[in-house]
């Protein structure tokens, strides 16, 4: 309020209305009656105290903006707060990936090592079983040799005891052969 009034006083001093010559309280004189023209629209604003209605206005203004700050501030809080709530749970979710993918790449290594074993061990039965057909297949061939060995000197023999013997001593051998029978049967 004191402002207003030292506003009007200053510019009551540096009107024109001072600055005229001649009578200066007179209607004629247009610089009067504009500094009392102004005078009275100072007084009607003062009288429906316009200036304190002003101020209110502008007070509830600030207060207005003060209120919307302070929103604006709570708002920004929030969304800081909602923004290192998602940058910590993208945090988590990264680290939770970056565990499944080591976790992962462990089970197939452990999956290769199993399967190199796996296979070494197939390998190794494998080899086993060819050893034992080779074996078998050698034993078999042995046997058959042997078998055929056999065969033909049981038939050399044969031979040389058919050309070498006579019917004396085919008798002779029978007989023998028939008591020999006979006492390991008794």
């Amino acid at each position: 309020m004191n402002r207003i009034m030292t506003i009007a006083a200053a510019s009551l001093l540096a009107s024109p209305a001072f600055a005229a010559s001649g009578p200066f309280f007179s209607l004629k004189n247009t610089d009067f009656v504009v500094t009392v023209g102004f005078l009275v629209f100072i007084g009607v604003l003062l009288y429906f105290k316009v200036p304190s209605l002003l101020m209110g206005m502008l007070d509830k203004r600030a207060e207005g903006i003060r209120n919307e700050l302070d929103e604006a501030k709570a708002l920004r809080e929030e969304a800081q707060a909602l923004l290192a709530s998602y940058e910590r749970r993208q945090r988590e979710v990264q680290e939770q990936a970056d565990r499944i993918i080591a976790h992962a790449k462990e089970e197939a290594v452990l999956a290769g090592e199993q399967a190199r074993a796996d296979l070494e061990k197939s390998i190794a039965r494998r080899l086993a079983a060819a050893e034992d057909q080779i074996a078998s297949a050698q034993a078999s061939a042995v046997k058959e040799v042997r078998d055929r060995a056999i065969a033909v000197a049981i038939k050399a023999a044969r031979d040389v005891v058919a050309k070498q013997m006579t019917a004396k001593d085919a008798a002779k051998s029978i007989d023998d052969a028939i008591a020999e029978v006979g006492q390991k049967l008794h």
